[in-house]
């Protein structure tokens, strides 16, 4: 091996290492109920479904989304209400993540109800566990506006909910908390992490959605959001994919499209195919009566179970055709050709004449960024949005 690919080897290698540490760096937040800024970035942050993450996006740019597990205060050590002002909360007081205080009555929000034992399990997704001092959750006082930002006085005066002996498992934190009660309609949940080993703290604000007739107690427990980001063509195929604690496959349901299908219709269709032959895991929204209904939504389906411990994904196959912009007979574009319809797995010619494969989502975005940036070529930032093929 040459000097010269040493060296462009251990670039390469460099560049990995400093994106993995740029990940690293980030901490987390809500996932049951899903947070404000988690629900935009699981909608794509390049392309949103809900007006009001589009909103957030017009105000903040993409890039506070790909950030959803860093809304935080550095120098918090418990002074959350001296160093937030009102107005601020859901972004931390975080320039970048401003468009998160928009005051909108349209934010995604979720319906919970309380378990057998009139508690709830929240779910906050650390991507970096740390040793916590405590988790506090407030909620909105009954008569709450959310077209006014939101304000600490709108809060209740004290949490509902304070876990600070608590263990994550699988990055995950799991919050057994009493139910609030005597709550309708649509209200804030702000959660605060505080760190024990360090004056760091992380935000959430997340939207949830109390129902004016309480359902009834319900032994249903979501384990997350499913959601379609974009349309299929024909031919394309669908599979749900569930797992156990271990890991271990547990079950898997496919949908074959025959025609092209937009994101909402392809997920209500999974839906479908999912609930009749599943005897462990529901997919849809949880209902006043405490029935799990599909939605013809791309981004409104969660997933819910009567045991914790369940994982799941959805695989996604397209129709192996060569991708749009005419590629010569050769099977792949020559970079810049058809830089507009460039998507996950996308096969490019570079411009140092090797072979590149647009990375899937998150990361798929930015294929079509400026050619100086994230062109595929062996200059120093392609690996933000490609991978070399061999």
């Amino acid at each position: 091996m040459s000097l010269t690919h040493h060296r462009s080897l251990a670039a390469s290698l460099a560049a990995c290492v400093l994106l993995s540490a740029s990940v690293a760096l980030a901490h987390g937040s809500m996932e049951v109920p899903l947070s404000r800024v988690y629900s935009c970035f699981k909608e794509g942050p390049e392309t949103p479904k809900s007006a009001a993450c589009k909103a957030a996006i017009q105000v903040g740019g993409t890039q506070a989304l790909y950030d959803w597990n860093g809304v935080r205060q550095g120098n918090a050590n418990d002074r959350h209400r001296e160093i937030i002002p009102d107005g601020k909360l859901c972004s931390a007081a975080n320039e970048s993540h401003k468009g998160l205080d928009l005051a909108r009555t349209d934010w995604p929000a979720t319906l919970i109800a309380p378990d057998a034992s009139g508690r709830f399990e929240f779910v906050f997704h650390a991507t970096a566990v740390h040793a916590t001092g405590y988790f506090k959750l407030y909620v909105t006082r009954e008569g709450y506006d959310p077209s006014l930002p939101l304000k600490w006085s709108d809060l209740e005066a004290n949490p509902f909910c304070t876990v600070t002996n608590v263990s994550a498992q699988n990055n995950r934190y799991r919050l057994s908390c009493p139910f609030p009660q005597g709550k309708t309609g649509t209200h804030v949940i702000y959660g605060i992490w505080q760190r024990s080993d360090s004056p760091e703290a992380f935000y959430a604000c997340t939207d949830v959605k109390f129902s004016n007739t309480p359902p009834p107690p319900t032994s249903w427990k979501e384990l997350g959001p499913v959601q379609a980001r974009e349309d299929l063509p024909a031919g394309s195929k669908v599979t749900f994919r569930l797992f156990d604690a271990q890991g271990a496959d547990a079950e898997s349901h496919v949908l074959s499209l025959d025609a092209a299908t937009p994101a909402a219709s392809w997920m209500y269709r999974l839906a479908q195919r999912v609930n009749p032959a599943s005897s462990r895991v529901q997919v849809g929204v949880l209902q006043a009566s405490g029935t799990i209904v599909p939605a013809e939504s791309a981004t409104s389906n969660r997933v819910y179970s009567r045991e914790t411990g369940y994982t799941f994904q959805v695989d996604i196959q397209k129709p192996t055709t060569p991708p749009p912009g005419g590629d010569g007979g050769t099977g792949h574009l020559k970079y810049p050709d058809g830089i507009s319809s460039y998507v996950a797995g996308t096969v490019v010619e570079g411009t140092d004449g090797l072979l590149y494969r647009c990375k899937p989502f998150p990361y798929s975005g930015w294929c079509k960024g400026p050619a100086s940036h994230y062109a595929p070529s062996s200059g120093s930032h392609w690996q933000d949005a490609w991978e070399r093929i061999p």
